[in-house]
């Protein structure tokens, strides 16, 4: 069985500048699927940022012209039933639903992290009320639970950020505890609490890097979860509000009494979500192999 990429990008950093690179290329070869996702959310990246410098045309401003014009070479993507250039709509939905399924995710893995390591060192009752919270967070089903926030606090970016965030700390909390109970037997915890570290110095310099492998793989394979998330609010009409577009709210509305004639209107934000998730979700599933133990000699 020839070497596998966790122990390469292990060696790696003990070797010259040449030597990890020629390590990274061979794990980037092996995990080809991983690589090509992780270039192609770059390029997603990419788009959304730059998205005003990069879009052809005024995404927002309606031209009634040439409304449902068929995709062609001045309009890639076709126009939608307002004259307005897809593609250009598709680069400005993009920040808003990489901008939405970041920004929740960091947030639940902020509060994800925070308790599972504080229930995992604590124990006793903290431990006991902490998991009983968390099933009864899960207990809820997770759309209805979004959008009751959201008709809650209102229709804005931040109460939708705001509600897939609380939305998905629940399972990033049960990783981190059982991650963290694993490395609590480890003969290095009973070392640094004899030799008197503080609980806080325990859990952030012994404990946390070490739970790190699983927090990134949830985390690359959450961002999917919440772009879906936010999709769904927007075609319910419950999503960021006009006139910045986003790939939910292009599939919902007025569009849709025009995706018989016109099915570029479905095909063109359709695709994108399932390209960006199926994205992240493969980067995920690379992330995992490479940096989960359990998985080594495996390819």
């Amino acid at each position: 069985m020839s070497t596998q990429p966790r122990a390469l990008i292990l060696q790696s950093a003990h070797l010259p500048r040449r030597g990890r690179a020629k390590a990274f290329f061979r794990v980037a070869r092996r995990k080809y699927l991983g690589t090509a996702s992780a270039l192609v959310l770059v390029v997603v990246v990419f788009a959304a940022v730059f998205a005003e410098a990069v879009a052809p045309y005024d995404p927002i401003e309606p031209e009634p012209s040439i409304a449902l014009q068929a995709p062609s070479f001045s309009h890639w993507l076709g126009t939608d039933e307002l004259g307005r250039d897809l593609f250009s709509r598709i680069l400005l939905g993009a920040r808003t639903s990489l901008l939405v399924g970041i920004s929740a995710v960091t947030m639940g893995v902020v509060i994800g992290v925070t308790l599972g390591l504080t229930s995992a060192y604590f124990g006793g009752r903290y431990d006991l009320v902490v998991q009983r919270f968390i099933d009864s967070a899960q207990a809820f089903p997770s759309l209805i639970l979004v959008i009751a926030i959201v008709a809650t606090l209102g229709q804005s970016l931040f109460n939708v950020i705001l509600a897939i965030g609380i939305n998905t700390f629940a399972g990033k909390t049960r990783v981190v505890r059982g991650t963290a109970l694993s490395v609590m037997q480890n003969t290095y915890i009973e070392s640094a609490r004899a030799i008197g570290c503080s609980g806080m110095r325990m859990m952030l310099i012994h404990i946390l890097p070490n739970c790190l492998a699983p927090i990134i793989v949830i985390t690359s394979l959450s961002v999917g979860t919440a772009i879906i998330a936010e999709s769904s609010l927007s075609f319910l009409g419950l999503g960021p509000p006009p006139p910045d577009p986003t790939w939910g709210s292009m599939l919902s509305g007025p569009a849709r009494n025009f995706m018989r004639v016109a099915p570029w209107l479905a095909l063109t934000p359709g695709i994108a979500i399932t390209a960006v998730v199926l994205a992240f979700n493969l980067l995920g599933d690379a992330l995992r192999d490479i940096l989960d133990p359990r998985l080594r000699g495996t390819e």
